[in-house]
């Protein structure tokens, strides 16, 4: 595997994910695309990566007052269990199948992001 090219795609995801825009949304397509890790094994390195940048995140928001507890609660009970659904669902999926859903995904969020962009006014 190719370290150089690891730390590389860390430091964009790192980046992008600090800015709040997703640093898995290109990190798991870079993992997949350029060192031929498996979409499930990228899904995870995703997941694991994003654990310790929301934690960093976390630790300097709640610093600057940023966090309102009540609703981290409602979003985290949530959250956590529709990841479990999620990661028990994705586990019955063929990487080929998860291949292409990641892509549709993709495109959606990318028409989204374009359509937003465009229509602000200004």
């Amino acid at each position: 595997m190719n370290f150089f090219l690891l730390a590389i795609f860390g430091v964009i995801g790192g980046v992008l994910g600090g800015m709040g825009m997703g640093g898995g949304t290109l990190l798991i397509p870079l993992l997949t695309i350029f060192l031929s890790i498996n979409q499930k094994l990228a899904q995870g390195y995703n997941l694991i990566s994003f654990l310790i940048m929301a934690s960093f995140a976390l630790i300097i928001h709640s610093k600057n007052k940023m966090i309102d507890i009540k609703s981290v609660v409602l979003l985290d009970a949530f959250g956590v269990a529709f990841c479990i659904l999620g990661a028990l669902l994705v586990s019955q999926i063929k990487s080929d199948i998860l291949h292409i859903l990641f892509a549709i995904f993709l495109i959606l969020l990318s028409l989204y992001q374009f359509y937003k962009f465009f229509r602000k006014d200004y």
